[in-house]
């Protein structure tokens, strides 16, 4: 295999790989056992036919596709790795030469990672961080609690907004069902708007046992291009509402949901535990304050190639976390009336800053010299065993040359953003008069 490296402009190259013509005759031999069960020819049983035949017949072309994913897929990353480049996305390919008896000839269009020139990193300015608890945040703290012990009882009055109502439901289009609008005793919060337009707003007053006839129009730009824009009719009928009772806040449920037996004590806990939470949330606050601002001061030239990688990256992420609850990227889309494209351009804006803050980072890394010892490595290794309740050894095995490069690297990182938080200046937070009044009454 050989590969030229043709620079091209905006940080990108043009990868040429060339691979061996008794390679591509193995890829399409390949090619030929994997299709010849499905191909039939008169006289012949399935998966008997020769591979000449099937070719006279079908064309000499027939097993050149599956034969050049064949190809692509297994000497594209060894091509990157020959090339020497430092590729940060996915490749435009495309198929210069595949033919019997000669070489397999493909480009591969990838950005590559842009370089950095560093701003100050060394004295950024930071705010002050307030990491001071109020009696109305403990207050809160408490709600959540009782919220999160609330018991769920059916009630016989109408539903009202935070509620929820479970339902059976069927939409229609012009008087025609259409797919994915029809469920039976589903779960419904009223103020969610998990459903579109003002369909929650419409159940809002009626009791279990009503059948409603819900009105909505479809976002000009759902995903589902057939409906889009249009009005819709659901009927729907209200099987069960329920709401959530509290608990009351006494000396009872203090002990119910922690080791503390009197509300004084669990408040208490409860205001360390937040001072805790502030104290870590404005090291992270001030963190991403003086990083933003190196990378403002710094210059660099983000390929676009390498921002929708990273958007595509970050939409699979989204699909990912979502399916953890069970719902599916359509279920999502259609109750949601986004799209893909939507999605794409929602999270560019921090994939950019992703990218950017990455960037940086490695720069600082490099500029400074920082190293990771192997040392680290196991102590860090060490305690994520503790972490999953496993063996060192265990752990160790678990994990490839890349695991390993890959943590030495975020480590790294990590020691760029205290580097960089040993030498930052800090700043008052401008405070109007107002605020510090209702801060006094809230502690009152």
């Amino acid at each position: 295999m050989s590969v030229q490296v043709e620079n091209l402009e905006k940080n990108m190259v043009k990868l040429t790989i060339e691979v061996p013509a008794e390679e591509v005759e193995k890829a399409l031999n390949t090619a030929y056992q994997k299709q010849k069960n499905s191909i039939s020819v008169p006289g012949f049983r399935k998966g008997k036919v020769p591979r000449a035949m099937i070719e006279k017949m079908y064309g000499v072309e027939v097993f050149y596709e599956e034969a050049a994913n064949t190809l692509m897929q297994e000497s594209y990353p060894a091509a990157v790795e020959e090339s020497g480049v430092d590729v940060v996305s996915r490749p435009t390919v495309d198929v210069v030469q595949i033919e019997k008896g000669k070489a397999f000839i493909y480009t591969a269009e990838v950005a590559v990672k842009p370089e950095v020139k560093l701003g100050e990193y060394k004295g950024v300015t930071v705010t002050k961080a307030n990491t001071k608890v109020t009696a109305a945040e403990v207050k809160e703290a408490l709600e959540t609690e009782r919220n999160k012990n609330a018991r769920t009882v059916s009630v016989t009055r109408a539903a009202k907004l935070g509620d929820t109502v479970m339902i059976d439901y069927e939409g229609s289009v012009d008087g025609v069902p259409f797919e994915g609008g029809k469920a039976e005793n589903s779960p419904l919060e009223l103020g969610s708007h998990s459903f579109i337009d003002t369909f929650e707003d419409q159940l809002v007053g009626h009791k279990a046992g009503d059948e409603v006839d819900v009105n909505v129009t479809f976002p000009e730009q759902y995903h589902a291009a057939d409906l889009a824009g249009k009005p819709a009719l659901f009927k729907v009928k209200v099987n069960d509402v329920t709401t959530k009772e509290l608990p009351k806040l006494d000396d009872e449920f203090a002990s119910e949901v922690s080791e503390f037996e009197t509300l004084a004590e669990y408040k208490e806990e409860v205001k360390k535990q937040l001072e805790e939470k502030k104290a870590n949330e404005a090291k992270r606050d001030q963190e991403d304050e003086a990083i933003a601002a190196i990378v403002e001061a710094s210059e660099m030239e983000i390929p676009e190639a390498m921002i929708q990688t990273q958007c595509e990256d970050m939409v699979n992420e989204f699909a990912q976390r979502i399916a953890q609850s069970g719902l599916t990227m359509e279920q999502y889309m259609q109750f949601s009336g986004q799209t893909v494209q939507g999605l794409m351009d929602q999270v560019r804006p921090e994939a950019e800053t992703r990218i950017k803050t990455s960037l940086v980072l490695e720069a600082i890394v490099k500029a400074e010299n920082i190293e990771v010892a192997d040392e680290e490595v196991d102590a860090e290794l060490e305690k994520m065993a503790g972490m999953y309740g496993m063996d060192v050894a265990q752990l160790k095995q678990y994990m490839g040359d890349a695991e390993k490069s890959s943590m030495k690297n975020q480590m790294a990182i990590t020691k760029a953003v205290e580097l960089i938080m040993a030498n930052v200046k800090e700043k008052a937070a401008k405070k109007a008069k107002k605020e510090d009044a209702e801060e006094v009454a809230t502690e009152e």
